[in-house]
């Protein structure tokens, strides 16, 4: 949904094509352009999370609304004023860092989001329940079927 509302056709499209005219390629967002951008300002992300995430939000609620059954909604930051239990999935900053730069990731690119974000103690303690994922993929298969079971 984060990225749909940046599409041509998207709810944000207009007011963050506006604020940013040089992330415009071809009449699309560039989107790692972008990142470059508000990740190195943490004055500029909050501007573009105040064009996004009103939009984000009212789609999730809006794609939810009705169903009755349990839903994961993969949300990036902390503050939603979405009042569901979180569900934080854990591992140490190493790990998260190494992974990413395995995904390709460039590193100064890696530094600058890391340090706009939460770090790792603020999430653990926004956590209604932490989901270890300092192991395999088969070993964090096998912890969330299990919450997913008590669920």
């Amino acid at each position: 949904m984060g990225h749909r509302v940046l599409e041509p056709a998207g709810e944000a499209f207009g007011a963050v094509a506006e604020r940013w005219p040089d992330v415009l390629r071809d009449g699309v967002i560039d989107r790692g352009r972008l990142a470059g951008i508000v990740f190195a300002d943490p004055g500029q992300l909050r501007e573009l999370e105040s064009l996004t995430h009103p939009h984000i939000f009212g789609m999730i609620r809006d794609e939810l609304e009705g169903f009755d059954g349990l839903a994961v909604v993969e949300v990036p930051i902390i503050e939603t004023g979405l009042f569901w239990p979180r569900m934080v999935v854990d591992a140490p900053d190493e790990i998260r860092f190494e992974r990413a730069l395995e995904r390709g990731m460039d590193t100064e690119d890696l530094r600058a989001r890391m340090a706009s974000q939460p770090n790792r103690a603020q999430w653990l303690a926004s956590a209604d329940l932490v989901i270890p994922n300092d192991g395999t993929v088969e070993e964090l298969t096998e912890t969330v079927a299990g919450v997913v079971d008590q669920l």
